[in-house]
């Protein structure tokens, strides 16, 4: 199945502005996204790893 969160417009905002309304909005979206929870549960444990450090996640 196919994951938009990759390549979603928020998502490169949050990346290039972390701290900006979007940023910050993206990043408060994504603890409960199912859309999100399901690209972030097919990754493999690696890539798990990269994102919890890089969006500070720690749920799933």
């Amino acid at each position: 199945m196919a994951h938009h969160c990759e390549n979603r417009k928020f998502r490169a905002h949050y990346d290039e502005k972390p701290n900006s309304c979007l940023g910050k909005f993206w990043r408060w979206h994504i603890n409960f996204c199912p859309g999100w929870k399901g690209y972030f549960t097919s990754q493999s444990e690696e890539k798990k790893a990269e994102l919890r450090a890089k969006y500070n996640f720690q749920k799933y």
